[in-house]
């Protein structure tokens, strides 16, 4: 299963033709919206502001932490190990470069997830892809991007996060798989049946929180490698272009190598392009679309800009500095990514293990809550209010199945199933980018963004 998975995934999913497809979307967007990463700092600012509309479940803060949740996850830590361990330490420029250009397709796709988002019988806000088919007259396209999300989300938001959370607790202190699953499986019922708003609030408390922990985790190990940083930005910049060999503890790369497995999990860090966290954007308090989609798009800059490259550096860092840390096994194959990260933090004394251990548990579980809004959102779209409660339970139940199934399967069958998810959202984005372009110009450019959109539900 895991070499058809894996066929399937490079030759398929995640080919040459992928990449440019979702690299060359960031880059258009980029220029289509006046490069709207220059205002990421007023997103960032916005977004700890109190917005006075009341058409919205939650608070733009709420709305952004509860998407962060999804995307500051296991992907920032073991994903970044795998695309460094797969694709050589080339791969750190190629996430971080596809997640400056992904800032814009955030933007883009929050903003299509607002703009046409619609209010249901219950009052709750309802927003994404999906809902912008509905206004281009292509629902069916729409059911398409709903049941890859519906499904991917058992993929990425769900099993390979339960997968990371059991391996890392089982290396780490030697628990008992079946236990830890099981407490996971109880901790996530407590939340994910309260609803959207249960998962904000404890969105809004645990990911600042563990953001904040773990970037203390990865300074302290940037200043034990601090004389190896100068040689390890010159690695990094130059394995990204140039095919490498085997040595110095990394495996031997290409530059498609190093592109593929750096937009791969770059993508399944930030999400830029897949339409799930917008779903979260829709259900913010808005006067118009581009103000929350502003603040959404900085959930990228967080996630990509800022905790996936310091993973990077810590992890080349390390591997240049100590040469007990390699990425090649004994056997001549790449050693996974969790066994990577868990080797660059034990070079902490006393603490290394506490704060990775810590990491990602947050981030696993966090990520977990997010998503599981983002499946029930897509599940309640295709097949009404009822089925809510089925996806719940099937959730819970997929992540005891995930926690036993191997790493390598989990982690690929999750890039196979975020890319089914990018080509419809893409095409979205691109059908209705004059209209991104027109109201970006005007609330953002022409200074408007306090205004109310009329045609905003």
């Amino acid at each position: 299963m895991n070499e058809i998975l894996s066929w399937i995934d490079n030759n398929i999913m995640w080919g040459p033709a992928m990449i440019i497809f979702l690299l060359g979307t960031h880059i258009y967007l980029t220029f289509k919206t006046g490069f709207i990463q220059k205002r990421v700092f007023k997103g960032i600012v916005e977004s700890i502001r109190n917005e006075s509309s009341k058409k919205g479940d939650l608070s733009l803060f709420g709305g952004l932490m509860t998407a962060l949740s999804s995307t500051i996850g296991t992907g920032n830590i073991i994903g970044v190990g795998t695309a460094i361990a797969v694709g050589g330490p080339g791969a750190v420029l190629w996430t971080w470069f596809g997640g400056i250009f992904g800032i814009a397709t955030k933007y883009a796709e929050s903003f299509i997830a607002i703009k046409y988002r619609r209010k249901e019988e219950d009052g709750s806000y309802m927003g994404g892809a999906m809902t912008a088919f509905e206004h281009l007259n292509m629902p069916l396209m729409g059911k398409i991007f709903a049941w890859c999300c519906a499904l991917g989300a058992f993929g990425i938001g769900c099993s390979s996060q339960a997968k990371a959370l059991v391996d890392v607790m089982h290396n780490n202190f030697n628990t008992n798989d079946v236990i830890v699953a099981l407490v996971i499986c109880g901790l996530t019922a407590l939340v994910v049946f309260g609803g959207v708003k249960v998962i904000s609030r404890v969105c809004e408390k645990l990911v600042p929180f563990m953001s904040i922990v773990y970037v203390i985790g990865c300074l302290i190990i940037l200043i034990i490698n601090i004389r190896y940083l100068p040689e390890t930005v010159a690695v990094i910049i130059s394995s990204a272009f140039t095919k490498r060999a085997a040595i110095g503890g990394f495996i031997g790369t290409t530059v498609i190598q190093a592109a593929r497995a750096g937009i791969a999990r770059g993508l399944f860090s930030n999400e830029a392009g897949m339409g799930s966290a917008p779903q979260a954007s829709a259900a913010s308090v808005a006067k118009n679309a581009v103000k929350p989609a502003l603040v959404g798009s900085t959930g990228v800059f967080w996630d990509t800009v800022v905790v996936c490259l310091m993973t990077g550096l810590v992890l080349v860092s390390s591997v240049i500095g100590n040469e007990t840390i390699s990425c090649i096994l004994a056997d001549g194959s790449h050693i996974s990514g969790a066994g990577l990260v868990s080797a660059c933090f034990n070079q902490i004394p006393y603490l290394g293990k506490p704060l990775l251990t810590f990491g990602i548990i947050t981030f696993a579980y966090s990520t977990i809550l997010g998503w599981s809004y983002y499946g029930e959102n897509c599940i309640k779209y295709l097949l009404g209010q009822r089925a809510i409660r089925i996806y719940q339970a099937l959730w819970i139940i997929v992540i005891f199945i995930g926690a036993m199934v191997s790493e390598g399967a989990v982690w690929t069958l999750a890039d196979i199933l975020n890319a089914a998810m990018c080509i419809p959202n893409v095409i979205a984005v691109l059908l209705l980018r004059e209209v991104i372009k027109k109201d970006t110009d005007y609330y953002l450019y022409e200074d408007h963004l306090e205004d109310s959109d009329p045609e905003l539900e």
